[in-house]
């Protein structure tokens, strides 16, 4: 994963913590789809939000984390993907 994909990756997981307890009431266990910094949408299931992801941003980074208390590392979900 190059330079430019891990510092989207990392700016997007900041901003979700940050947000994390202002949001985790009303989409607790819904996974957030994140770009460039900013939540993009929030899907009942991780191929919904990967699915989607791949349709928008398909050469270009993102991630997806699962709203919940406690970080759940979701692997290659959590990473941006480059297909490059």
């Amino acid at each position: 994963m190059d330079k430019d994909f891990r510092s989207e990756v990392d700016k997007n997981y900041d901003v979700f913590m940050q947000m994390l307890p202002t949001i985790v009431v009303q989409h607790r266990n819904k996974y957030a789809l994140m770009k460039s910094g900013k939540v993009v949408g929030y899907y009942s299931t991780l191929e919904d939000a990967y699915v989607t992801a791949e349709q928008f941003f398909s050469d270009e980074p993102f991630s997806v984390q699962k709203v919940t208390e406690t970080p759940v590392d979701l692997g290659f979900f959590s990473h941006a993907v480059d297909i490059r």
